[in-house]
Order: C-alpha cells, then structure tokens, then sequence
C-alpha cells in the first residue's frame, strides 16, 4: 500500500492498494473511491470490541474496502481542519490517541480501549476519561485538530498540557494532572484549574487547535448575542 496526504487545512489521504489489500475505517470516513474497491461492513472484533469503540468515541462498526480484481484506490478525508499523521504501529509501538483521532489504518491494527490508570487524570486531563489504543501491526492513519507539534521526551522528562492539546503519544508514555497553582490563577488566569502532564520516555504529538475549544468558543459566541 502507497499513500499520499495532501490539501492543509482540510486534508485527505489518498491509499493506492494492490489486489487484494484492505482498509479498515469507522463508518462514514471514506471520501472516494476507485469502483473495485469493496465495501464490507464488520464487528471487526464481537461485541466486546464493538462497545470498546463505542466508548472510545468510534462506531460500533467498522468498514473494511479491499481492493477486488486489480489495483485500487480509496481516500480518507479530515473532519476537522488540522493534519493527518501516518503511524506506523508494530508490537512494543502502540500508540495512544484521542477520541475520535483513528482515520483509517491497515487490517493488522487493532482499535482498543484505553483507560487513564488515575480517575482525575481521565475527567480531568482534557479529553475525557477514554482514550483510543492502536495496537497490532500495520499503518494507521490519525486526524489532528489544527497543525501537528511533535516531541521526543526521554524518560523522565515531562511536558506540561493545556487541556485538550494532547493528541496522541506512545503507550510508553505516562499522563496525569496537576492543579494551577494559585487560587488567583485559577479564578482569573483564563487557564482553567488542571494541566495535562505527559511522562517519558517516548514520542507525543500535541495540536494546535483543539475541536473541543472551538466549540466551546463557538458556544460563548452564541451566548453574547
């Protein structure tokens, strides 16, 4: 499978698959397609693996495209302006993103459940007390809100988050909160109570534009008018 990722701020990633080479999505994702590539909608797991997605902020199903009687090619597109990353996953390299964050990816990867091991890190670190686990084996494709920062921390090292900003980061990884210190900077410094703070070692990709902040900006819009 060859792929190309183009058109920022609205991308999409176009896969060329050989004969026989499959795609698994959630429902709706797909954009295109050449007419060879079949359809086949599937549990992709049981029910467990279904209620897992479900939780995860995915559909309980999932779509599989392969590519029938030749070669094909079949494109995924953003729902949110930001960036698409390909991510190669392989046993020892999962990856952890967040809700809603898988795109698409090869049939060897698996979508799983990831629980925050500390409650006030899953309600609140930002994005909920889910987060999504890529395991398995293949590339997957993962959408970002606004453009792409990526660090490698080593272990140990830290990084302290904004919430809503962390994107994905490796399952090496470690995440918990930390209050604002200061009653005054949590009443008037605009910053909120909890910062998101990432432990190494291993690699992490933050955004710029975080979808749960735009709504939140468009709903304080709509109230003051």
């Amino acid at each position: 499978m060859n792929y190309k990722i183009i058109g920022e701020p609205m991308p999409v990633v176009i896969c060329d698959l050989n004969a026989g080479e499959s795609m698994i999505t959630e429902s709706g994702s797909m954009s295109w397609m050449t007419p060879n590539m079949k359809m086949k909608t599937s549990s992709n797991g049981g029910i467990g693996k279904m209620l897992g997605r479900a939780f995860a902020g995915e559909n309980m199903f999932q779509n599989i495209y392969t590519a029938e009687g030749g070669n094909g090619q079949i494109a995924f597109a953003s729902s949110f302006p930001g960036s698409i990353r390909a991510i190669q996953i392989a046993p020892g390299k999962e990856l952890i993103v967040q809700k809603s964050g898988f795109l698409a990816s090869e049939t060897g990867v698996q979508l799983s459940l990831h629980f925050k091991k500390k409650l006030g890190a899953g309600f609140f670190g930002g994005e909920g007390f889910i987060m999504q686990r890529l395991s398995g084996e293949g590339l997957a494709f993962i959408e970002i809100d606004g453009s792409a920062v990526e660090y490698d921390l080593a272990a140990g090292e830290k990084m302290v988050v904004d919430t809503g900003y962390l994107a994905a980061m490796d399952a090496t990884c470690t995440m918990d909160i930390t209050t604002v210190p200061g009653i005054k900077n949590m009443m008037f410094g605009g910053e909120g109570i909890f910062n998101t703070v990432v432990t190494g070692p291993g690699h992490i990709v933050l955004q710029s534009m975080p979808i749960s902040n735009v709504v939140a900006g468009l709903n304080l819009g709509k109230s003051s008018n």
